[in-house]
């Protein structure tokens, strides 16, 4: 983590940690929104994409890079192969976000189409890499990623040393695990609150029952949470090392849309809202403490936001 510190701010600005007053007086604590949407991908993934590619060999960055994705970890890897002069060979699924596709494309790298969730995609890109001899990145399984996006942490823990609280958002555990490996050293008293959608909570289970875990679905607005499976080594990192974990459904993290744009003027797609909708859910056990919100990404489709916001009915 000390590594990627001055890595990742060498190519990236800090984010601000913002007291919402508004947001407060709604929720009933201090509330702080660090703006991880405010990077250049809108999202908080692009950390652990410089740290990888800063670190690769010349002739990995030479070959490429295959992945898979949802969004935001494809446009970390798209943003990051493009600053480095790389390749980036990026899966969805079919009937991926189609903006997150067009940004990522628009960045130079080739978009691939394949499957209906994130894990098929997932294991047609790991055939790809395998036999094209690219480095496959995986979206939470890699300790460069990892180390890069945990500098937000970092960041926190200068900018606010009195928190009380720090709610995360989980889909595939890479932010849990660095915000896990950064604050339980520099401030092990912090109180660490995973938050997952209830329709994509294969690491929950994990956690819960203390082995990986793979569900059947992960039918959720929030794309950037929707995994079937947990990952060897966000769980090894933050097993054990979570305060509390909770589970938001897809009203939830809706309405949770509206009051951030409502309390802070900032969009946030569906998995940075389940972090305000675990703070609305928490807000009595939370009451009097000083909580900072990861306002991970702000990656919504504009007919996603019309729905969440009441404009537009999908089933119409």
């Amino acid at each position: 983590m000390l590594r990627a510190w001055p890595v990742v701010h060498r190519h990236l600005s800090r984010t601000p940690l913002y007291r919402y007053p508004l947001l407060s007086a709604r929720l009933g604590f201090d509330a702080y929104v660090k703006h991880e949407n405010h990077l250049p991908i809108g999202a908080f993934k692009v950390r652990g994409g410089v740290n990888l590619f800063a670190n690769l060999s010349d002739a990995e960055r030479r070959r490429g890079v295959v992945t898979a994705t949802r969004g935001s970890h494809g446009l970390s890897v798209a943003w990051a192969a493009r600053h480095f002069g790389s390749r980036a060979v990026i899966y969805v699924p079919k009937r991926n976000n189609p903006e997150k596709n067009a940004i990522m494309q628009a960045m130079g790298a080739e978009l691939c189409e394949h499957g209906d969730d994130f894990d098929e995609a997932f294991q047609e890109a790991m055939a790809r890499a395998e036999n094209e001899g690219m480095r496959y990145v995986h979206v939470a399984n890699d300790p460069l990623l990892i180390a890069g996006v945990g500098t937000y942490a970092m960041e926190i823990a200068e900018d606010l040393p009195d928190a009380d609280v720090v709610i995360v958002p989980v889909g595939g555990g890479s932010g849990l695990a660095g915000t896990v490996l950064t604050l339980r050293t520099l401030r092990p008293d912090v109180e660490i609150v995973g938050v997952w959608a209830d329709r994509a909570d294969a690491l929950y289970r994990s956690l819960e029952q203390g082995e990986l875990t793979t569900i059947d679905s992960a039918d959720t607005f929030a794309d950037g949470l929707a995994t079937r499976s947990a990952f060897e080594v966000p769980f090894s990192i933050v097993k054990d090392q979570v305060d509390r974990m909770v589970r938001v459904t897809e009203d939830e993290m809706r309405m949770a849309v509206r009051l951030a744009l409502e309390t802070t003027h900032n969009v946030a797609e569906g998995a940075a809202a389940a972090a305000y909708a675990a703070a609305e859910k928490l807000h009595q056990e939370l009451s009097g403490k000083r909580v900072v919100l990861i306002h991970t990404g702000q990656n919504i489709d504009r007919d996603t936001l019309r729905w969440a916001l009441g404009l537009y009915d999908f089933d119409a």
